[in-house]
């Protein structure tokens, strides 16, 4: 590809970036700071009280061992120091020197509870009430399968496992050994969705009969995660659909609250791909490339000027721009986009039928500017749309609008909390679920889990062969 055509094909990508979020109507609607919102007459806001995110396990203290302490692992670990009365770091398992250090470091672990990996750790006896599994994908399997066989309650980070067998083959586990295992669907437990739902169920837009809902990944995420990183080769991970997506299809499948029957997908690798590499870019962007000023997928730019995910370097000091230089030289983190190994799409469609004929579509994208989800939900009698921190309510008789705000519910403690507070009251639930040994105070069991997967591995399947694939739970 030569620049001309180089800079009209990225010109075409930053033009598509410069559009109007066209799923903000809720928030432009409402076109009103926190405290305005609050002043709006009872009746045109929608309310449903927020949980405390501290648990209640009847004055028990959970003990637990973290399984991979990189980014997830930490973040599930953090609520220990929140709530110590409730929940107890007492062991590590993580090959990295320096992330393994830190988990001891932060939550004064025991060094004969330290390990390099994680069989190690479940060569031992059962040392903690659960095991937090936050290893990469095709690390959730064997680590899940021996846990639960030596009593362990699980917090299993999604996607479950990699194949649909292997996720089947964990459920048949948790039932054989009367295990809890809570699948780490955080949307599930984020206010907005948990408000979204129940306004849902209160009847007030009447029966839904299609939901709209849209991942925008952001293209630097998509280039980070899906082209340069970690998840960039399916059969490494997970295809694309389980591992950026399957919070998504667990949440329409729990809004809509009906099995689904038949699935249908189409998408491809559009862009990042070899044949649109511009001529004569270098493999990394630290190379002197040519474009690399204009390209907004450069590694010099997300890493070393705006200092975007650096977490996967463990840097010593971040504002190191010397570290940051020789990582992006050394790791596939500094490599062209249009000179890696990936194959995961950058675009994805997918169109369910459920029972009862509803009906609902999922576009997942990379080339955006913002990330989080867009929702629309029709109803019968109503409307929602919704960008996970507002959504406003129409109802056709009426004519009249209500609006729910995260800005106006949110309580202190949910304020800076992942996925709108969904990542801290999943660990809460799983931890009043393990005390009381039940599963029911989850909301996302692993077989509502399981078959989320099964719907994602069934769009995968129809995505690969061009036709529709029937969705079924159970052999």
């Amino acid at each position: 590809m030569i620049r001309r055509d180089f800079l009209k094909q990225i010109g075409l990508v930053t033009a598509g970036l410069a559009i109007t979020d066209p799923f903000a109507m809720a928030k432009s609607m409402a076109g009103m700071s926190a405290e305005e919102l609050a002043k709006l007459p009872p009746e045109e806001l929608i309310h449903f009280p927020l949980r405390s995110l501290r648990p209640d396990t009847g004055g028990k203290r959970i003990t637990a061992i973290i399984v991979g302490a990189g980014n997830r692992g930490r973040l599930y670990a953090s609520y220990a120091e929140r709530y110590p009365e409730n929940f107890k770091i007492v062991g590590v398992a993580e090959p990295i020197e320096g992330r393994r250090d830190a988990m001891i470091k932060k939550h004064g672990i025991p060094m004969e509870n330290a390990f390099v990996g994680f069989k190690e750790l479940l060569e031992q006896p059962k040392l903690a009430d659960v095991v937090v599994i936050a290893t990469p994908d095709d690390l959730h399997y064997e680590p899940c399968m021996k846990a639960l066989e030596l009593g362990y309650d699980v917090l299993l980070e999604k996607p479950i496992a990699q194949t649909e067998k292997e996720c089947r083959d964990i459920l048949r586990q948790t039932e054989k050994y009367n295990r809890i295992v809570a699948v780490c669907h955080v949307l599930r437990y984020a206010p907005y969705f948990i408000a979204l739902r129940e306004y849902i169920r209160s009847g007030a837009i009447g029966e839904v009969v299609n939901i709209q809902h849209m991942e925008p990944i952001e293209f630097a995420h998509m280039a980070h995660s899906y082209v340069r990183g970690k998840w960039r080769v399916e059969k490494e991970t997970t295809p694309i659909i389980l591992a950026k997506s399957c919070h998504d299809l667990d949440i329409m499948r729990w809004l809509i609250d009906k099995p689904c029957k038949v699935i249908s997908a189409e998408g491809s690798l559009h862009l990042f791909k070899k044949e649109n590499m511009p001529e004569g870019a270098p493999f990394r962007c630290t190379d002197g490339c040519p474009y690399e000023a204009e390209c907004p997928f450069s590694a010099m730019d997300v890493y070393l000027r705006r200092k975007k995910h650096l977490g996967v370097f463990d840097l010593k000091n971040r504002n190191d721009d010397a570290e940051i230089l020789e990582k992006l030289r050394t790791t596939g983190y500094g490599r062209c986009v249009f000179q890696c190994d990936n194959d995961q799409p950058d675009h994805y469609v997918t169109t369910m039928l459920f029972e009862e004929d509803k009906t609902a579509t999922f576009t997942m994208d990379a080339f955006t500017p913002w990330g989080g989800r867009r929702t629309r939900v029709m109803g019968t009698k109503g409307y929602i749309e919704g960008d996970m921190s507002i959504f406003t309510a129409w109802d056709f008789k009426t004519g009249k609008t209500k609006i729910w705000s995260r800005e106006v519910e949110e309580l202190e403690e949910y304020k800076g909390a992942g996925h709108g507070g969904g990542d801290l009251a999943l660990v809460r639930d799983f931890l009043e679920a393990v005390a009381a040994q039940d599963q029911s105070r989850l909301s996302s069991t692993l077989e509502a889990s399981v078959e989320s997967h099964v719907m994602g591995f069934a769009a995968e399947k129809s995505r690969k062969s061009m036709r529709k694939v029937r969705v079924k739970m159970r052999d």
